[in-house]
């Protein structure tokens, strides 16, 4: 391929209108292709023979030109993004190549998407769900399995079909967490600013390949409409491919992947000896759970807002003060809530709930750690654990150290996600908790090797794995790195299940992007609190895209109650179960402890070196 400027590769060829589709390359490579019945046009799939294996191919697929011909097309051919409807296809298809002879079958994967459905149609049957039982099974499948980027990779979309054993990229194909224009209009208020967001993201195959998130790069053509040419490039690399994972055997790949998703987001300081250096810290308790920083704090005198040193550790809340329940800061009128006057240590004592009417705010790491865990039991795991010990210093923008100095002051934590060893009603346990007021509770490279580490931790000293979810996605300003923790923390969760440890996933508001879309849909209990969001893509990016968004419908207390109906389902579910149970901030350390409980009595048993019979505590 000619040099060019990656905004010119992503316009002109990326982009290109008339770039072959995944369809267009199947009937080149695959004269005796038997096409599965898909449900939509995003999706193409099925079964031939290639050099003497049985494929069974998976292609995403964006519409063509002569697709659109009028406006209702656009909606039904959803820009090339897979609906749940797809996934459970997806899913389909992989348990029949399970089924066959797996030592002569080969997945083949073609990704060409902007990312995963993100209607509401979709949400409702559990897209984000779909997405991580789909990367999971990715990593666990007993078949040689290959992935090609032909286009335009972009988020979980792209990533729960492009976990295989090797993994390619034409080398005008672009692969990132994002699509360009949301990123920029994210991160710099302006989808013009491509030329930047792609600067962040860096999804070029070369650059991929550096990171280890690609193996193989496919030269692409000159005339970027050739499909036969494209072809034959891709016919090479396949064939390549297959020969090479023919010389290894499937239990040593299965291993394979479990490793390299293991590194991704360690650049540097890998190893051992790092893994063995532990940062422990007790956190004081209580003294940290301060207000939401966007919440309206007025006193009751003067009905003035307090100074912005309020909440302090050493600060001593007075008897005058109260929130205005539903009021923000920023927004004027208020919103939501009853409006009524609560005293603020009430409201802090309720777990920023209000006692009225049960509005609630945003609760961070230091509230739900003091509402969930056994007073002073809490011992907090990789506290100092920052970007700069994980990535190099070439990999770290400008622009995100500008953004990480902006977070400094808004929460005792200095990372978004804390993890560490407690006690629940006396149980012991592991615990990883989102901290929304660091970044959103983004998940980032750190973010993703703090939960590897503490289910490690976990795995060491066979303990019950319990999450909280309350995250707003990936980190965009790690790029592809970023979109990568997904896979990482999947990975450990197959680890911790391997063990037979138990894990409970609890998710809060709001629970939507890449967290969702991963560990948190995994657990063998799901919990909710009443009225989080959990969703792949949050209401904001939904209403940008053209999306019609109805919130109540994306609420736990819906998604529990179609939750019941999945059993009825199962040929269409496989192993995604939803929401199991509803609870309030207040129960919910009752609640675990009671699943904590179950598994002690039947299935769990702690296995420590001269521990007597007996009650775990």
């Amino acid at each position: 391929m000619i040099k060019m400027e990656l905004i010119d590769i992503f316009k002109k060829r990326t982009r290109h209108p008339f770039r072959p589709r995944a369809s267009d390359i199947i009937n080149r490579l695959f004269p005796d292709f038997d096409y599965a019945d898909c449900p939509g046009g995003s999706l193409v799939a099925g079964t031939c023979m290639f050099m003497d294996k049985r494929l069974y191919v998976i292609g995403q697929q964006k519409p063509r030109p002569v697709d659109l011909q009028k406006k209702q097309d656009l909606s039904k051919l959803n820009y090339g993004m897979l609906t749940a409807d797809d996934h459970s296809a997806i899913i389909t298809l992989m348990k029949r190549a399970r089924e066959k002879d797996t030592e002569n079958s080969i997945i083949f994967t073609m990704v060409d998407t902007y990312g995963a459905d993100i209607s509401m149609y979709s949400a409702q049957r559990f897209q984000a769900f779909f997405i991580s039982h789909l990367i999971r099974d990715f990593f666990m499948i007993p078949v040689r399995t290959i992935s090609l980027i032909i286009g335009e990779g972009g988020s979980g979309g792209a990533l729960a079909i492009q976990m295989t054993d090797i993994r390619g990229q034409m080398d005008d194909a672009l692969y990132a967490t994002a699509p360009p224009e949301s990123t920029a209009s994210i991160i710099f208020r302006d989808p013009a600013m491509i030329n930047e967001a792609l600067s962040v993201l860096k999804p070029g195959a070369r650059e991929l390949k550096s990171l280890g998130v690609i193996d193989r790069i496919v030269p692409s053509v000159k005339d970027v409409t050739d499909c036969q040419a494209i072809s034959d490039n891709i016919k090479h690399f396949l064939s390549r491919a297959i020969k090479d994972l023919s010389r290894s055997r499937i239990k040593k790949l299965i291993k394979r992947r479990e490793t390299r998703a293991k590194q991704f987001g360690l650049l540097k300081g890998t190893g051992t000896f790092y893994d063995i250096k532990r940062y422990i810290e007790v956190p004081i308790k209580k003294a940290l759970h301060k207000p939401p920083p966007n919440i309206k704090i007025v006193n009751f005198s003067s009905m003035t807002e307090v100074s912005d040193d309020y909440g302090r550790a050493d600060h001593q809340f007075g008897t005058g003060e109260f929130i205005e329940c539903g009021a923000m800061k920023g927004k004027e009128p208020r919103e939501a809530g009853c409006g009524k006057l609560i005293p603020l240590q009430s409201f802090l004592d309720n777990h920023n709930v209000c006692p009225e009417c049960g509005y609630s705010y945003i609760l961070g790491a230091s509230g739900w750690l003091d509402s969930l865990v056994d007073t002073g039991s809490f011992h907090e795991l990789h506290r100092n654990l920052t970007v700069d010990q994980l990535l190099e210093e070439n990999v770290i923008t400008d622009y995100y150290r500008e953004f990480l100095a902006k977070q400094e002051g808004k929460s005792p934590f200095k990372e978004s996600l804390v993890v560490g060893s407690a006690r629940i009603h006396n149980f012991r346990a592991v615990l990883a908790v989102s901290e929304f007021y660091f970044c959103g509770g983004s998940m980032g490279v750190v973010f993703g090797e703090k939960f590897r580490r503490a289910v490690d931790y976990a795995i060491q000293e066979n303990l019950p794995f319990v999450s909280l979810c309350c995250s707003g996605g990936a980190r965009l300003y790690e790029g592809i790195l970023a979109l990568m923790q997904m896979a990482k923390t999947i990975e450990s969760v197959i680890r911790l299940k391997r063990n037979g440890l138990p894990f409970i996933s609890i998710l809060a508001d709001p629970s939507t992007g890449g967290a969702i879309a991963s560990y948190a849909s995994l657990g063998d209990i799901v919990i909710a609190e009443p009225g989080a969001m959990v969703i792949f893509a949050g209401p904001r990016v939904m209403e940008s895209s053209g999306f019609e968004v109805d919130e109540k419908l994306i609420r736990s207390q819906n998604l529990h109650n179609i939750s019941g109906a999945i059993y009825d389902r199962l040929d269409y579910y496989y192993g995604v179960r939803g929401i199991q149970e509803l609870c309030e901030r207040k129960n919910m350390k009752s609640a675990i402890a009671k699943f904590l409980e179950f598994y002690n009595r039947n299935s769990y048993r702690p296995r420590r070196k001269g521990w007597k019979k007996g009650p775990m505590w």
